[in-house]
């Protein structure tokens, strides 16, 4: 973030160098400041800024605007950072994201085909095989297969809608149980993600975060708790 700022000013800011004159220093800090607003207006909404970054990179010009005007720039940078976010956020309307859950909903299309929505699964490591279980509402289990190898991370898949049999499955909500092995056969932790279409943003909750509106199913979750845009 700094790497446009002569490291020898930044010395010269915390006592160490030359001593810069008041129109250096203001110029320096102009330049900083403009560097991190760009930062900030960039930064990607599911992985934005950490609000230490922020505040260590801040530091380094507390000696020229004092403690007082350094606290008025960080909140007006934080407010500006809330507000970038949100904005940011509102890309995501009418998006399709994977959430932790494991719904899958089927419905059949004007030609008689089958079409569900998407599912993911996140895992911490490499697995040799992921077994997919479908159920009903009634917990009967509808179908069952093997994916294969998967690798670490986030990665979506789609049902077919068919049975283990090979018959269509009727229209309606299912669930997906996800069983993870390695090359052992030992079982791997896997988390299971299920879609849902962002509806809304919700600029601050009582916390100050920004939320996605997920619909009555799904409510409102937070930036992080996106898994995956599709």
């Amino acid at each position: 973030m700094v790497g446009g700022i002569d490291p020898a000013a930044l010395s010269s800011l915390n006592g160490g160098g030359p001593k810069l004159n008041q129109s250096q220093s203001d110029e320096l800090r102009e330049s900083f400041l403009l560097l991190l607003t760009t930062q900030l207006q960039n930064q990607d909404p599911l992985n934005p800024l950490e609000n230490h970054e922020m505040t260590s990179q801040i530091a380094q010009i507390n000696t020229v605007s004092g403690i007082e005007q350094l606290n008025q720039t960080l909140k007006g940078i934080t407010a500006q950072m809330d507000a970038n976010q949100a904005m940011q956020a509102t890309h995501l309307i009418g998006q399709g994201v994977l959430v932790k859950g494991d719904r899958v909903l089927l419905e059949q299309g004007e030609a008689g085909q089958a079409h569900t929505t998407p599912f993911g699964i996140e895992l911490e490591k490499p697995a040799e095989n992921v077994r997919v279980t479908i159920t009903n509402a009634s917990g009967q289990v509808v179908s069952r297969y093997d994916i294969g190898s998967v690798k670490a991370g986030v990665e979506s898949f789609q049902w077919d809608g068919k049975t283990s049999e090979g018959d269509s499955a009727a229209p309606g909500s299912y669930r997906v149980r996800l069983e993870a092995t390695d090359r052992d056969g030992e079982s791997i932790s896997a988390q299971a993600l299920n879609y849902a279409m962002v509806g809304g943003v919700t600029p601050k909750d009582s916390n100050g975060n920004v939320r996605l509106d997920l619909g009555a199913v799904y409510g409102q979750v937070g930036l992080n708790d996106i898994k995956q845009i599709l």
